[in-house]
């Protein structure tokens, strides 16, 4: 049978992720496809994908107050229309609503994570707009009276006061589980079921109020979770669903995922063309980030942007930063490329909102990993 180079290139590309390809000496190059099957989706995690790690929190939301006031700099800066790299939960859709990639990649150490990546995706399918997302990812009945021209406030408030109950909540997590081994015929584990469920069920205990702290407040999660800490573990209380999805820039201008129903259109067109892929993977270890490099170059692809929170903290503690930056440096990367963090970064940082872990900061990605770039030959 023949294949053509597309299909030629996505057979190499599968080879080299899963190890099995021991010579780089040619790359055949495609560009990043429009979309991928649910096989390649699948193994494209799969096969990127580090042994599951922990963390001390399950990080159902963000607790980063000026996520958004970055980004009018970073648009000025970052290019549209390339390939984001993220961590943990929501706030990465508000940033990949900014800078429209046509590919994602969400890399977090937790396979809790990575759970809770694709109850978004289910749940951005199934929802034919943003009063249904949001009505579905907190197990509420939809509320009456919302359309397209409802503002995210008015949303949220008649969600939070809308009827839930436990039966609302089944029939939601059946509806999710069934559309992601039915439809997409994901191979699910007991321990993925597990992590959906209990992210769900945490969204549907606290509703739109749930913050940072709710989650571990009673029990501890399901192992694959990776949550190592129960009980209080600072991050601001105040916090919520509700007050992120109602911030802004700081001129005014609401830019979240849910502030317009184009933002959710183009949010739900990249998953269900299944351009938005987990994996789960240690920044300061030795596969993810440099898995994703290498089947990005062989789609002649370019980071936009590279959202680290502030997991960059934990690396430097534990010794594997230089890790971190040899891997960042296997990326394809131009001099438009930035990194998006919370707290101050470097001598490189641009726009910093504040010192604190919970502000933002961003920073063009090539000056920061400069020493980490291998020797030059005639160096």
């Amino acid at each position: 049978m023949r294949m053509s180079l597309r299909q030629l290139a996505w057979r190499l590309s599968a080879l080299a992720l899963s190890g099995l390809l021991l010579s780089t000496a040619w790359v055949v190059s495609a560009a990043v496809p429009s979309r991928l099957t649910d096989e390649q989706f699948w193994n494209l995690s799969r096969n990127s994908s580090e042994e599951d790690g922990v963390f001390r929190s399950d990080n159902l939301l963000s607790n980063e107050t000026t996520f958004q006031w970055i980004i009018p700099g970073i648009l000025k800066t970052a290019r549209q229309g390339r390939v984001y790299l993220g961590v943990g939960p929501e706030q990465n859709f508000t940033y990949m609503a900014a800078l429209r990639p046509t590919m994602a990649f969400i890399i977090d150490i937790r396979h809790g994570n990575l759970d809770v990546q694709l109850l978004y995706k289910a749940i951005f399918e199934l929802s034919k707009d943003r009063a249904e997302f949001v009505s579905r990812l907190f197990s509420r009945r939809r509320p009456d009276g919302l359309t397209a021209q409802s503002s995210v406030a008015e949303i949220f408030t008649a969600v939070q006061a809308a009827e839930t109950s436990e039966a609302i909540y089944n029939d939601n997590l059946q509806a999710v589980e069934g559309y992601l081994t039915d439809t997409h015929h994901f191979p699910l584990s007991s321990g993925d079921r597990d992590g959906i469920a209990w992210a769900l069920g945490n969204y549907y205990r606290f509703g739109p109020s749930i913050s940072y702290n709710s989650s571990l407040s009673a029990s501890a999660p399901p192992p694959i979770v990776g949550a190592s800490t129960i009980g209080p573990r600072g991050g601001n209380a105040f916090t919520t669903y509700t007050s992120l999805m109602l911030s802004d820039d700081g001129q005014g201008l609401n830019r979240g995922f849910l502030a317009t129903e184009e933002n959710f259109a183009f949010l739900k067109d990249l998953e269900a063309r299944n351009m938005v892929v987990p994996i789960v993977g240690d920044f300061g270890g030795p596969k993810a980030i440099r898995a994703v490099g290498a089947y990005l170059k062989s789609a002649d692809a370019l980071v936009s942007a590279f959202y680290l929170s502030n997991v960059e903290q934990f690396l430097v503690q534990g010794g594997t930063w230089r890790t971190f930056c040899e891997s960042v440096a296997t990326l394809p990367l131009d001099d438009a490329s930035v990194f998006i963090r919370s707290g101050r970064g470097g001598p490189y940082t641009i726009g910093p909102t504040g010192n604190g872990v919970q502000n933002s900061s961003s920073a063009r990605i090539q000056p920061e990993i400069a020493p980490c770039l291998p020797a030059r030959k005639d160096d």
